[in-house]
């Protein structure tokens, strides 16, 4: 009598592979150590769809597998993938634009003889909103210092951002003066994207960083964009966040939150100046 062959895994077969309540609390825990974001329960399939690839390619067979994968040391890069596919990285250029109006009629004009001016975008994503501000210093600050810091805690999005190539459906929020200032329009292989200029690729920088950690290297800054950022955040992590990051806004500068993520219960030397832009204060 022949022996019966072993199970195969579902994907083997093409079919997803199952998400138990108990797996997802396994992998809601372990995102919410790294990174801080809160999965609650209805986010289940939404893990489940965007992970499912990943265990295909590795040839697992349950998200135990794929956890314990995790944790492993010769796990280290895929988690960064993990995290990466889990994190939303929607953006785009000039988004909630009252924001870059504030800085160009209230905040730039103040600062015109300072000789430096420096700025974080932080959770910047594939880059956008670190370039438009770029575009803004640039026209605003043609012969003064100025530099532009992008972080995010994805090495694939940091990796996009940096060679500032976007598709042309992307720059449909760019206002025509500077679309036709700093958008050089792609050919050839590059047909269908654009390019931004070099003098705005030259003034930012982009880094890894997790909002979560002490960043002691990244220096000071006179303004902070931490934008749709905090709304994935229960409340212990997002004042985390914020103590984090408004450490490393000079007396007098400048944050910027989302237009829904109005900052209360917090313990930090800001004082709301208009709706989601605060400043600090004291010494």
């Amino acid at each position: 009598m022949s022996a019966m062959p072993s199970p195969q895994p579902l994907h083997a077969f093409g079919l997803p592979v199952a998400l138990s309540d108990g797996e997802f609390v396994l992998l809601q825990a372990l995102f919410y150590e790294q990174i801080g974001i809160q999965l609650p329960l209805v986010k289940k399939p939404l893990v489940c769809g965007r992970l499912a690839k990943r265990l295909a390619a590795l040839g697992l067979s349950s998200y135990q597998q794929y956890y314990q994968y995790l944790l492993a040391p010769q796990g280290a890069a895929e988690l960064e993938i993990a995290i990466d596919l889990i994190t939303t990285h929607e953006t785009y250029f000039f988004r909630e634009p009252k924001h870059f109006e504030f800085l160009q009629q209230r905040i730039l004009p103040a600062y015109a003889q300072q000789t430096d001016f420096r700025v974080w975008s932080a959770a910047c994503s594939t880059g956008e909103e670190a370039y438009t501000l770029a575009m803004l210093l640039h026209e605003a600050r043609s012969h003064a210092r100025w530099r532009v810091l992008g972080s995010d805690i994805s090495r694939p999005v940091l990796g996009m951002a940096r060679r500032g190539l976007y598709p042309l459906e992307r720059g449909s929020k760019i206002p025509n003066p500077y679309l036709k200032r700093y958008c050089l329009k792609g050919q050839g292989q590059y047909l269908g994207y654009f390019l931004l200029e070099q003098c705005l690729r030259d003034g930012v920088e982009f880094a890894q960083a997790n909002l979560n950690l002490a960043m002691p290297a990244l220096g000071m800054f006179d303004l902070i964009l931490l934008r749709n950022v905090l709304i994935y955040f229960d409340q212990p992590t997002k004042l985390r966040v914020l103590h984090n990051v408004v450490q490393h806004l000079k007396p007098g500068g400048w944050l910027m939150v989302g237009h829904s993520e109005a900052l209360h219960q917090h313990d930090l030397p800001l004082q709301q100046v208009a709706t989601s832009i605060y400043r600090r204060v004291g010494p």
